[in-house]
């Protein structure tokens, strides 16, 4: 069984910085991928960014040039560093991971509010 565990979220100011990372366990094999999608309220959970074993990465086109993502491979973890924030980016944030190209495991997300 994997763990999927998310640092604590926060609330900031718009055009504020915000960190989180998230950082996979357990009996997690051949990682292909990890990432970030978020959920805000009456919306669906989307894509926000997510990097692949090789170190490509793909972003959502409304965080592109805000956001960026990176991974310490030999630990399992991916951090999403996350600039000039606005309100509408405020949502639950939830860390993916992809293993063996077909199981997903999700983190329990975490809470990210920019305020106006």
């Amino acid at each position: 069984q994997a763990q999927v565990v998310e640092s604590e979220g926060g609330l900031v100011q718009a055009g504020g910085s915000l960190r989180l990372s998230c950082a996979a366990s357990g009996s997690l094999v051949s990682v292909n991928a990890m990432g970030w999608y978020r959920q805000a309220p009456g919306k669906q959970r989307e894509m926000v960014a997510i990097i692949t074993s090789g170190g490509s990465t793909d972003y959502a086109d409304s965080v592109k040039g805000r956001f960026t993502i990176s991974r310490d491979a030999a630990k399992n973890t991916v951090y999403l560093q996350m600039n000039s924030l606005k309100p509408e980016d405020t949502a639950v944030y939830y860390c993916y991971v992809l293993s063996r190209g077909i199981y997903t495991y999700w983190g329990q997300g975490t809470q990210v509010t920019v305020s106006s």
